[in-house]
């Protein structure tokens, strides 16, 4: 989670500078029906990342009364961000929601071959038979079960992962385009 957590406040602030309160609206939009996101968990992980040198803080006027903190990145907060987008941790493609909050701000790697990088390993995380259930080893599928929520459980896996591999090989294509 702390990953994750650092690298949308990361991705989030190379947009431009916001204050902790929205950056956690933002963050809780992003992931926080999956994984909620507290003050407690927040402000100490701003709180690291300032301490690295990743974001500074800035005291500006408030719009009614009390000043606000602003937060923005630094220059050695944006190499950090690409870095993370650049060499995403395994967890980062097998999660979904880690994976998610990747996607998210993948586009400010800038440059095409790294991030059709990223998503090729995506791509082979899916591609590999998998299942939520196995016997002697093998992956069950939806029609192996009479259990209709397993079977349904599958089956919305399955298409989900259909519609992300369509897209994946859609966007692999605009990335990769074959040599003229």
């Amino acid at each position: 989670m702390r990953d994750m957590l650092e690298l949308a406040i990361l991705g989030f602030l190379y947009d431009t500078s916001l204050h902790g309160y929205d950056l956690r609206r933002r963050i809780a939009a992003l992931a926080g029906h999956i994984r909620p996101i507290a003050d407690g968990t927040l402000y100490p992980a701003i709180k690291r990342l300032e301490k690295a040198g990743l974001l500074a803080r800035e005291t500006r006027p408030g719009q009614a009364a009390a000043p606000r903190h602003m937060l923005t990145l630094t220059e050695q907060g944006t190499a950090e961000l690409r870095e993370r987008l650049r060499r995403p941790v395994e967890q980062d493609i097998t999660d979904e929601g880690r994976w998610f909050v990747l996607l998210a701000f993948l586009r400010h790697l800038r440059n095409p071959a790294e991030e059709a990088a990223v998503l090729r390993r995506r791509l082979a995380f899916l591609t590999e038979p998998s299942s939520y259930f196995y016997e002697d080893g093998r992956p069950l599928r939806a029609e192996d079960f009479d259990d209709p929520y397993r079977r349904g459980m599958l089956s919305i896996a399955r298409a989900t992962s259909a519609a992300e591999l369509a897209w994946l090989h859609e966007t692999l294509a605009v990335l990769e385009p074959p040599p003229q």
